[in-house]
């Protein structure tokens, strides 16, 4: 005797398949948990002080995330996003900042991994919209 699996259930397979592996793809790029601490301690530290505000996660979409990190732009421009999170910024401010001597060692893609993490489980339309506290 064969059982037949109906199209319904195919497909209902296919897409718990595609969800998980998505799920898990990007559960893999970084450490939210990790990205939450620079974020908060580093990010926003620094936005209240000199930018006129912290920005929130959920302040922004995944699609505007995702386009903002992928630009690599900040500061209206004017600097590499990217500059934030290097070795040699967390060491220009590690005196000051306990976040930045915390992760001072750890490489500067995989922070800016774990921070990609935060800010799109974080956004308003991702898993967990977040503030900055």
């Amino acid at each position: 005797m064969t059982k037949t699996v109906s199209p319904a259930c195919a497909v209902s397979l296919c897409l718990l398949g595609v969800a998980l592996h998505a799920i898990g793809a990007h559960a893999a790029d970084g450490d939210w948990k990790r990205g939450r601490v620079y974020y908060q301690k580093v990010c926003t530290d620094c936005h209240g002080a000199k930018a006129g505000g912290a920005i929130a996660p959920n302040s922004r979409s995944i699609k505007d995330w995702t386009a903002y990190l992928s630009a690599d732009r900040h500061a209206r421009g004017k600097d590499a996003l990217k500059k934030y999170v290097s070795r040699e910024y967390r060491a220009s401010i590690k005196g000051v900042n306990k976040a930045a001597e915390k992760y001072a060692d750890v490489p500067d893609e995989q922070l800016f991994n774990d921070i990609r993490s935060f800010m799109l489980k974080g956004a308003k339309d991702g898993d967990s919209p977040a503030s900055c506290t």
